[in-house]
């Protein structure tokens, strides 16, 4: 979906296709198929923009093989389906049984995430719409927090810096402009935003910046004014914004609190949480850690990574962080000019929701990612952006 900012320039808004399992080229021709374009249809668009997440073996595929990349984009262009940006955080694996610390690995301190990135920004040079010029990318937050020494550290900066010369060279050759977010989340090196600044200056290039995911800025309870306001004081390209909504627990001292929590405890992702306290953030890299016993002070509000549907809060004791979606999203797109014109809706935990919220057929898929749409389009135009065919 397109809109016009009142600048006159063009914000896209998409949502990631990582909702949808699936580790092989055919297989994301099969989400094209069984997903996407009827998500389209349901909104009664004939554009549809889609934030693809490509696997290591997907990626590898269209990069080799230029015929199957093509034959991606005409599919593409047939379903009425674009794509402006790509998931590059989850390497292989997001739609295994059990993805938890897998989904870090590898880091940037392992050759295997500069080349998968190298061959998304490749890919994606290919796959951009003919009037689009700028591509963008979110990736891993350098490393989850244990095994990361210096060597480490100075490794994955280099990566990132041969990332930006590959970059470089790619917009001389295709003329794309392809950009790369650090996603900042909690229990990783960079888990706020404020974590990014010195990483990100260490790089110093323009086509490296950060990937605002508004899910992971509530859970580690960052204001999104002054997070997002340091961001342009600093010159860090906001690359792109995942919209998203964290769970938000009131009174997690309440017994009948913590059995609301409890059935989002599943065993698929990590749900890191966080309160924040007079002595700073604490946190537990897991929801049932948080539940169990007295790892996590109770005294003040939990919040929880896990992707809630932007337009069905969970039920009460429980509710979403919305307000924090909405705040960050006047201050990404409301003023003269966008801070950034990439914006995903990425909600990947539908099946990981308690057993009577998750949708029992996929036309019961296909009307929630529908309504998440609609609610962030409701909120762009709120904000004096006009939706375009």
């Amino acid at each position: 979906m397109r809109f016009r900012h009142p600048d006159g320039s063009t914000v896209h808004l998409a949502y990631c296709t990582n909702v949808h399992p699936a580790e092989t080229l055919d297989g994301v021709l099969a989400q094209l198929r069984d997903h996407c374009e009827p998500v389209r249809r349901r909104l009664g668009r004939d554009r549809l923009g889609i934030g693809l997440w490509l696997a290591k073996d997907a990626a590898h595929a269209l990069v080799t093989d230029p015929s199957a990349l093509r034959g991606l984009r005409t599919e593409l262009d047939r379903r009425g389906l674009e794509v402006v940006t790509l998931n590059g955080f989850p390497y292989d694996g997001f739609g295994a049984e059990e993805v938890k610390y897998r989904v870090y690995k590898p880091d940037w301190a392992d050759p295997e995430r500069l080349e998968h990135t190298t061959a998304l920004a490749r890919v994606l040079a290919g796959l951009l719409p003919d009037d689009v010029t700028e591509g963008s990318i979110s990736t891993l937050p350098l490393a989850w927090r244990t095994a990361y020494d210096d060597h480490r550290a100075e490794t994955a900066r280099g990566a990132l810096r041969t990332l930006a010369e590959r970059l470089d060279a790619l917009a001389e050759l295709t003329g794309r402009d392809i950009r790369v977010g650090l996603e900042p989340e909690p229990g990783c090196i960079v888990e706020t935003t404020a974590d990014a600044l010195a990483p990100l200056a260490a790089i110093g290039h323009d086509r490296i910046g950060i990937c605002v995911d508004t899910c992971h800025l509530a859970t580690s309870f960052e204001d999104p004014l002054p997070a997002l306001d340091a961001l342009t004081e600093a010159r860090v390209p906001v690359v792109k914004s995942q919209l998203s909504a964290a769970l938000h627990a009131e009174n997690p001292h309440l017994p009948e609190v913590r059995e609301a929590l409890a059935a989002f405890d599943e065993p698929r992702f990590l749900h890191q949480t966080r309160t924040a306290t007079a002595a700073g953030l604490r946190g537990t890299d897991d929801l049932g850690q948080a539940l169990d016993g007295e790892a996590l002070p109770d005294a003040s509000p939990w919040r929880a990574h896990f992707h809630v549907p932007l337009h069905a809060a969970p039920a009460a004791p429980l509710t979403s962080t919305l307000d924090v979606l909405k705040g960050a999203l006047a201050r990404l797109v409301g003023g003269p000019h966008p801070l950034t014109r990439h914006l995903e809706v990425e909600t990947y935990t539908w099946q990981a929701l308690p057993a009577e919220l998750r949708p029992r057929a996929r036309s019961q898929l296909t009307e929630g990612i529908a309504a998440e749409l609609m609610l962030a389009r409701d909120l762009l135009t709120d904000l004096g952006l006009k939706e375009l065919p």
